[in-house]
């Protein structure tokens, strides 16, 4: 039997290669790889890391994409215009009032001094000038002192201005994240391909924040040392430059000491850089921070209502962004002085009304254990401790008494009390009259805090309170409308409602000689008589504010005397339609109801209104618009608006050639109440020779004409004498330049008046009080108006050369006896002085429809009846009433009184 050997046996015939005699001996062994688990780990952690590589290149990437994808584009830089503010200006071109979201001044790279630059690149960005956008070593030194500093604090920045830029003009957010960092260096890095380095430093110290309100470094400098940037030393410079860090934390009022450190570390930084030597820098740094009060410009004292009405119609006209931050520089026709002192007068006005009606209303405060033993120290600490009252004036005291016997009070002077700060105390003595004042009231007490307004001379201090009453006051150029002052009420600050431009009220009689311009313009004659007499209609009863009659009265004297009865049937015969028109071509209401007592001023208008409406007058019937702005510039000086006078000067050829604009109607007479004077006719075409060049210049205007020269100068003639012997005597007293105006008292003696001009200004005022009652009985507005006016214009006229009304050809001057005394008349070339004719339809029947009756309240009896203060003369109405003329006791007609 044969042994068959197993497989794979060396010795094996399988194996023929196999050489058996060796194969007993020998046995191979497997080789193992040196360092497997090496290399094992090796390859496993190549792989993890190109995984990770590729996995967080993935990420970094689709990271960039998405921050790239949201930046904002850079391009619009190019173009920078920062939003600036914009400024008002008087007409002297004097800074009124800043207009700003932001307060601005910008100002161009050229005009950036090189000391401001310095401290800005030495506080903010040492290599500005070499870096692209992003400063990688200032990015890893702030990051290792961030890890140093710990847990809980604001990472240092390591921002370049350009970042800065990025962040301020792009991205808009201040906030802290990795995100936003690596926005900001991108969009770096993309301006600085896009923009200079000058136009990058540019946009930065102009946009950049540094506190009390300022934006950019113009604005800055003019808030903190009201100085322009061309101005500053190096200390300021510095000081600038030390606050982009924290504003608020260098606010040099609040922490002066943190303020001067972060300021002396910026001059330390330019030695470093070179910018400023060691003994320039030492000396800087023993520079004060500056005692100037940090305060936001407002509008310059006494021009607020001015400005506010200024803003208003910059908002009408160009909206909130373009007004507000568009850098409009506004050109007004303001007159500063004038607008201080109206405003002066009318306080002093409303202030002795008050004083006369209403008693003393106690103190504005208590304090306890105040006496005449107490020390400056307590009571000055106690005082600054009281709020100032609405309404207190800058040139009135918060003051204590201190001893109520002898009327010693104590206050702080410099007007720093009102702000609650401290301020050097002064004692005085109150007026003896003051004193008096007071104890019909309620007597003086120790610790009484009161308003005093110290007095010049003597040591004495007035007692004040606010008045309840307010009032009005606007002055304009006659012949261009310019508003010269406006004056909205007591106090800005106090009520911002302008009592000028938004009160509406009745204007009284004020109204009644636009009613007698109709009258002209229908070729009525100033001597003209209607009747003075007792009259109804329908359930209305009106009567003059005498309660007596003079039976048949000329329209001088009617108007001189405001005579309500004659006003009456004269608009009765004039036709309301045509009286209605007239008011609304001057502007003085927007509509009119087509009744009666709205003759007598039963209507609403505003004092600027009026203002423009007896301009119109004073004009020779050309309407008068009033106007505050003269042009408007934008921010590169262009004029972009100008207020259109409609006067121009022409060569004398061309003006005796001006299209005709007249309301040439003065030889209509109608034949009946209603009638309307035709329209005039078209201008003929005429040929125009050129213009000789030794013509002297002629004034053409343009401007529609709501009535011809001869009639309005008819009403100036009589109004002048409604002040020379009328119900406006007071508002001339001395003054001795030509002046014309009327009074104005509404129902119930709601509101009073004086309205007048002079050949080239006028000045309208008005006083009552906001929520309409009585001003007291026979308060008129010749008694209470009127003299606040004489002294504005007192004010007004002074320095003004003394001009006379222009008498316009087609008119005679004529002195003649009116009846009721001598007289001076314009009279037209087919009027005969004195006469009177007789006029049809001159008394009518009317219906409680054409009266406004059922409007009226049942009863006005309660109407003063004593005869005003006129002043006596010739032609007063003192005079008996003629025989059968018996005072009525019938009702004042609703509207004017007097």
């Amino acid at each position: 039997m044969t042994r068959i050997p197993p497989s794979g046996d060396p010795a094996s015939p399988s194996n023929p290669d196999q050489d058996p005699a060796s194969a007993p001996s020998r046995r191979i062994m497997p080789v193992r790889p040196r360092f497997r688990l090496w290399r094992t780990l090796l390859g496993s952690a190549a792989a993890v890391v190109l995984v990770g590589s590729v996995g967080g290149g993935i990420v970094l990437w689709g990271q960039y994409q998405g921050i790239v994808s949201d930046l904002p584009t850079v391009e619009g830089l190019r173009s920078y215009q920062p939003p600036v503010m914009s400024r008002v200006y008087a007409g002297d071109d004097q800074l009124v009032a800043e207009l700003a979201n932001e307060r601005r001044i910008f100002v161009p790279y050229s005009a950036i001094p090189d000391r401001v630059k310095n401290a800005f690149f030495a506080a903010e960005d040492r290599k500005f000038w070499t870096h692209k956008g992003v400063d990688p070593f200032a990015i890893i030194r702030a990051g290792l002192t961030d890890l140093t500093r710990g847990r809980g604090r604001r990472p240092i920045g390591a921002s370049t201005i350009t970042q800065q830029v990025a962040r301020i003009m792009l991205l808009g957010s201040n906030a802290v994240s990795m995100r936003r960092k690596a926005k900001e260096a991108f969009l770096a890095m993309r301006i600085e391909q896009v923009l200079s380095k000058e136009k990058i430093l540019e946009i930065y110290l102009n946009e950049i924040y540094l506190g009390e309100g300022a934006y950019g470094i113009g604005a800055a400098a003019q808030t903190y040392f009201g100085k322009p940037l061309d101005q500053l030393d190096d200390a300021q410079a510095a000081f600038l430059a030390a606050l982009p860090k924290s504003p608020t934390n260098y606010n040099p009022e609040r922490f002066p000491d943190a303020a001067m450190g972060r300021r002396n570390w910026v001059l330390e930084r330019m030695v470093d850089t070179g910018a400023l030597s060691a003994q320039a820098a030492h000396e800087a740094e023993a520079e004060p921070l500056g005692n100037r009060s940090f305060t936001r410009p407002g509008p310059a004292p006494g021009s607020e209502w001015f400005a506010e009405e200024v803003r208003r119609e910059l908002l009408e006209r160009y909206g909130q962004d373009t007004t507000m931050q568009g850098g409009l520089d506004v050109h007004t026709s303001l007159d500063l002085p004038l607008q201080r002192s109206a405003q002066m007068i009318l306080r002093q006005g409303l202030v002795a009304y008050d004083r006369a009606h209403r008693g003393w209303q106690g103190p504005v405060h208590h304090l306890p254990d105040i006496g005449p033993g107490t020390t400056e120290a307590e009571w000055t600490r106690a005082l600054v401790a009281v709020p100032a009252p609405p309404g207190m004036i800058d040139q009135w005291r918060l003051a204590v008494v201190l001893d109520a016997a002898h009327g010693q009070v104590g206050w702080l002077e410099g007007g720093v009390a009102r702000r609650g700060a401290g301020g050097v105390a002064q004692t005085g003595l109150l007026q003896t009259k003051d004193i008096a004042w007071a104890k019909r009231q309620r007597a003086l007490r120790e610790g009484d805090v009161v308003m005093v307004e110290p007095q010049a001379t003597g040591g004495h201090v007035a007692l004040m309170q606010v008045p309840q009453v307010e009032g009005a006051v606007v002055t304009l150029n006659a012949r261009t409308g310019r508003v010269l002052a406006l004056v909205g009420g007591w106090s800005f600050q106090a009520s911002q409602f302008d009592r000028a431009t938004q009160a509406m009220r009745q204007p009284g009689s004020s109204f009644k000689p636009f009613v007698y311009l109709v009258a002209m313009q229908q070729g009525l004659s100033p001597s003209q008589e209607f009747d003075d007499s007792p009259v109804s209609y329908g359930t209305w009863h009106p009567n003059n504010y005498e309660k007596d009659f003079w039976g048949p009265t000329t329209l001088h004297d009617a108007l001189r005397e405001s005579r309500n009865l004659v006003t009456i049937r004269l608009a009765a015969y004039l036709g309301m339609k045509n009286i209605a028109d007239m008011a609304e071509k001057l502007g003085l209401v927007s509509s009119m109801p087509l009744v009666l007592p709205a003759a007598l001023g039963a209507v609403e208008t505003t004092v600027l209104k009026e203002a423009g409406a007896y301009a119109t007058l004073a004009a020779g019937g050309h309407r008068v618009k009033p106007t505050l702005i003269d042009d408007v510039h934008d921010r590169d000086g262009r004029v972009i608006w100008r207020s259109e006078s409609g006067l121009s000067l022409v060569p004398e050829s061309m003006a005796q050639t001006t299209p005709g604009n007249t309301a040439d109607a003065d030889a209509v007479n109608p034949t009946h109440a209603g009638d309307k004077a035709p329209a005039p006719a078209a201008p003929v075409a005429q040929a125009v020779a050129p213009p000789n060049e030794n013509e002297l210049p002629e004034v053409r205007d343009d401007r529609p004409a709501v009535a011809t020269p001869q009639s309005a100068f008819q009403i100036t003639t009589m109004l002048q004498d409604v002040i020379r012997r009328g119900t406006g005597q007071r508002a001339g007293t001395g003054i001795d330049s030509p002046i014309a105006g009327k009074t104005g008292t509404s129902q119930n003696f709601n509101d009073a008046w004086f309205s007048g001009y002079s050949p080239d200004l006028v000045t309208v005022v008005w006083v009552g009080f906001d929520t309409p009652r009585s001003l007291g009985r026979n308060e008129t507005g010749g008694a209470i108006a009127g003299p606040i006016w004489n002294r504005v214009m007192k004010v007004a006229l002074d320095g003004r050369p003394k001009l006379d009304f222009a008498v316009p050809e087609g008119v005679t001057l004529v002195r003649y006896d009116t009846g009721r005394g001598v007289a001076v008349d314009a009279f037209k070339p087919d009027q005969v002085p004195g006469q009177s004719v007789s006029l049809s339809h001159a008394s009518q029947e009317l219906t409680a429809a054409d009266t406004g009756a059922e409007n009226m309240p049942d009863s006005e009896s309660d109407m003063a009846a004593g005869s005003p203060d006129t002043g006596g003369g010739p032609g007063a109405p003192d005079a008996p009433s003629r025989p059968g003329q018996q005072p009525s006791g019938g009702d004042i007609g609703m509207g004017g009184l007097y």
